[in-house]
């Protein structure tokens, strides 16, 4: 179960809103989702939490970029939503390089011969198919087809990732950020001084 909610500031205090991401495919989406809200181009936060599992908080302030903090980055990578905020450069990858694992992957079924070299025996063509007709059934017998396999999140480390400095400015330091688990949007808040006006769209 996802819940997200959006904080603007204005010369008023803080405004809150639960946020639809139907619509969120991007990490520019969730950008300008965040550039919208925002008051005479202030601080907004976009506040993302899957229940038990990690929670991400992106920080726009006018027409800089992006900031971001996941709490945990392998779970997160679980996750449609997650992998948004997980970009390259978060990760410290270069861009491309998980389209370059895939490609990698689709050769793993080869058999290594080239044109013209014989095919092997007999035994081995049935090894190959034997085996590949295991993989496939293993494929159908999976109980979660939207789950991501194992190597999606391999190359991501299990914890905190990003600017852990991201409320750093409004009172929560990189020490409270890191002891925040999920359902950590109402720490936050009060931290922000917005306690009430999030209790009012929760």
């Amino acid at each position: 179960m996802y819940f997200a909610a959006l904080l603007a500031r204005t010369e008023d205090g803080w405004e809150a809103s639960d946020t639809e991401l139907d619509d969120v495919e991007t990490l520019s989406d969730l950008t300008d989702l965040a550039q919208e809200a925002s008051v005479d181009e202030d601080t907004v936060l976009v506040y993302i939490e899957q229940e038990d599992a990690w929670f991400g908080i992106l920080r726009v302030d006018g027409e800089e970029d992006p900031r971001i903090y996941v709490s945990d980055a392998s779970a997160a990578a679980r996750s449609s939503y997650g992998e948004i905020l997980l970009t390259d450069e978060l990760l410290g990858r270069e861009p491309g390089a998980e389209d370059e694992i895939a490609a990698l992957e689709e050769l793993v079924g080869l058999d290594g011969t080239e044109d013209g070299e014989p095919d092997g025996s007999a035994s081995s063509s049935a090894t190959t198919t034997d085996r590949t007709t295991t993989r496939d059934a293993d494929t159908d017998s999976d109980p979660d087809p939207d789950s991501h396999s194992a190597s999606d999140s391999d190359s991501v480390p299990a914890g905190p990732i990003g600017e852990l400095g991201i409320l750093a400015d409004f009172g929560l330091s990189e020490k409270d950020l890191l002891t925040l688990r999920t359902d950590a949007l109402t720490e936050i808040a009060d931290a922000l001084g917005a306690a009430d006006v999030l209790e009012a769209v929760r």
